[in-house]
């Protein structure tokens, strides 16, 4: 089987930046910017520092980017930065310094191309807002609901479903989460609550926790699921206190993080995962086919490898979803069954995520398989 192996496309990347947004683009929790007038940025220091000073030091513009990781401004135009740049030095640190082609600057530096139109990418592709059953909480999907928990993101990936979701109308502060936890609390047939955003864990603790512990007053609830990118971007935020809160619910608790390539995956990474799992909170991970990122078979095998090696279970790797602004990091759905076959070829089962995508409506997930792929082609048709 003939399956592309990762090359250099710094023309595709150059190309590129971000187009105009609505006011809903996901915030940073902190305010406290690195000096923008400043002409360097300092690396992490050896010691560690809290997880709040990680997110006040986040890099925040394109430029500051650009000249931490070594290339000048004019090597990747960048537009505007209406949907802003917030990568933390934690994870800044693991891109290839001058390379613009590195697999975790793809993910985060705004390039021209966002602001390039393309037809079937629009502000809401999976249809969160239609979904938006109270303020504050989507349900999609029987037995299932979604808190919004913040706009507050550890990095805004380009690829971002909801760059443009309008979290100040949802309602996603702590003050507005009453409506969602009546919701849950008059709808009994709901026994898992997912906790996203944003990412719920920027919340500082004493937030995070009070609201599962509201949660875990509704006794028809019988699991939590968080969805966060954290342990990637800013591993220490995995802090002791936090995995005992998380072990001493009475909730079935699981994280499910977010990784696209073994570039992002450290010592630093395996430690603070290797702490929710040994204080028992299973987890799991999701990826997002990205082109000139991970649209190839030995990356993705690689990994897999890595993250089961670290007892993290390969979950879901996603189509693309068709959000205004990512229509470069596109792969055709053929090509993502077919990396998935080859995965299928050279792993374990349990080692080989599922390829879905997300369609607007439909009661699930889709997964994508060669005969599922025929039948939409099928219903398709005029």
């Amino acid at each position: 089987m003939n399956l592309p192996v990762h090359q250099s496309s710094s023309n595709a990347l150059a190309a590129g930046a971000p187009r105009s947004l609505a006011a809903g683009a996901p915030r940073s929790l902190a305010a406290g910017a690195l000096s923008h007038g400043d002409n360097s940025l300092p690396s992490p220091p050896g010691e560690s520092v809290s997880w709040q000073t990680a997110m006040k030091r986040a890099i925040r513009t394109a430029g500051e980017l650009q000249r931490y990781v070594g290339l000048r401004e004019d090597d990747l135009p960048s537009g505007c930065e209406a949907f802003p740049t917030f990568v933390p030095l934690e994870l800044a640190r693991r891109i290839r310094p001058g390379d613009p082609d590195d697999p975790i600057l793809r993910q985060v530096l705004p390039v021209s191309q966002e602001m390039a139109p393309a037809a079937g990418f629009v502000s809401d592709p999976v249809g969160d807002l239609p979904a938006l059953a109270a303020q504050g909480i989507l349900h999609k999907y029987d037995g299932r609901a979604l808190i919004i928990t913040t706009g507050a993101c550890a990095v805004h990936c380009r690829y971002c479903f909801r760059r443009e979701f309008p979290y100040s109308d949802a309602g996603s502060r702590a003050l507005s989460w009453q409506p969602s936890l009546q919701y849950l609390t008059e709808h009994e047939d709901i026994t898992e609550v997912l906790l996203s955003g944003g990412d719920p864990l920027t919340l500082q603790d004493d937030a995070l926790f009070g609201l599962i512990g509201e949660i875990e007053s509704i006794h028809h609830v019988q699991r939590l699921r968080i969805h966060t990118r954290l342990p990637i971007a800013i591993p220490q935020r995995i802090t002791p206190p936090l995995v005992e809160r998380l072990r001493d619910s009475r909730l079935t608790v699981w994280t499910v993080i977010h990784s696209n390539h073994p570039a992002e995956l450290d010592e630093a990474v395996f430690a603070a995962t290797d702490r929710l799992i040994d204080g028992g909170i299973p987890v799991l991970n999701q990826s997002v086919l990205l082109a000139g990122v991970n649209d190839d078979a030995e990356t993705l095998e690689s990994l897999s490898r890595r993250l089961i090696d670290h007892r993290i279970q390969p979950y879901y790797l996603h189509q693309l979803d068709q959000v205004r602004g990512a229509s470069h990091f596109w792969v055709p759905p053929d090509m993502g069954i077919r990396l998935i076959e080859h995965l299928r070829s050279v792993l374990p089962g349990y080692a080989v995520p599922t390829f879905v995508a997300e369609h607007k409506g439909q009661p699930s997930k889709t997964p994508l398989t060669r005969q599922s792929l025929d039948s939409i082609r099928e219903t398709a048709r005029p």
